[in-house]
């Protein structure tokens, strides 16, 4: 359903539910939960989430699962607690997460994806929030995240009519920050770029711009002066070499 792999510096989070266009049951979201947190353990310096299944990010939530929700208010509130979880441990860890999107990315499929760094979509990428259609709702974090993202207005666009957006569009309000024909290389390249840099300098840069108005972030600044990461920077700099992180 979901897999965890470790290429270097890089961790790949794989969605990988064929049979139901990647759309993640309880248990799913749960899984997604348990990995986000192991990865937020390790010296990974980034995280890309993608997919396995041709022409599909996600498809959200699995529905087939909302039949038994309308006679049991308790399971609705599990269901939104697990994938509330799964979304927020995406969204926590520390180093940066970049979304791969080659294909469609519908419904909680949105959430997650705005729970990344970044987006980077591929020229078959499509966006649709769709609780509309269903006579439901959407989670109040995730409708936060979808507002600041691409706007009060945009975002009442996407959820009041559940139109699907293609790639274009997406990318000209900001849905997508990274477009190009086949996502996936596009991200490993931005991934690569990202793993050079001091991986506890990107690590405190997420941070800051998490909570900019933070007060703790002056003292991270200044003792990041004091650093090894900086002491090989600055080094790196004068003798007009690549640093080295390692």
């Amino acid at each position: 359903m979901i897999h965890l792999a470790r290429d270097g510096a890089i961790a790949t989070l794989t969605l990988d539910r064929p049979e139901a266009r990647n759309a993640l049951p309880v248990a799913g979201w749960r899984r997604l939960s348990e990995l986000a947190a192991e990865v937020a353990g390790s010296d990974a310096r980034v995280v890309l989430l993608r997919s396995e299944v041709p022409l599909i990010f996600s498809a959200g939530a699995d529905i087939t699962e909302f039949a038994s929700f309308a006679g049991d208010p308790g399971a609705a509130t599990r269901f939104r607690l697990a994938m509330r979880a799964g979304i927020e441990a995406v969204a926590a860890l520390p180093m940066p997460v970049i979304a791969v999107i080659d294909g469609g990315c519908f419904g909680a499929g949105v959430a997650l994806a705005l729970a990344c760094d970044l987006r980077v979509a591929g020229e078959g990428a499509q966006f649709a929030a769709t609780p509309a259609k269903l006579g439901i709702g959407y989670p109040r974090e995730d409708v936060a995240r979808l507002s600041a993202q691409i706007g009060k207005g945009n975002a009442a666009r996407m959820l009041y009519s559940g139109e699907i957006l293609d790639v274009g569009d997406a990318h000209r309000i900001g849905l997508a920050e990274l477009h190009w024909e086949e996502a996936e290389g596009l991200a490993r390249a931005f991934a690569d770029r990202i793993a050079a840099n001091a991986p506890g300098a990107v690590r405190l840069l997420k941070r800051t711009l998490a909570d900019p108005l933070a007060a703790e972030h002056d003292a991270d600044f200044d003792a990041a002066f004091l650093g090894k990461e900086f002491a090989e920077g600055l080094a790196a700099f004068r003798a007009r070499r690549r640093p080295d992180f390692a």
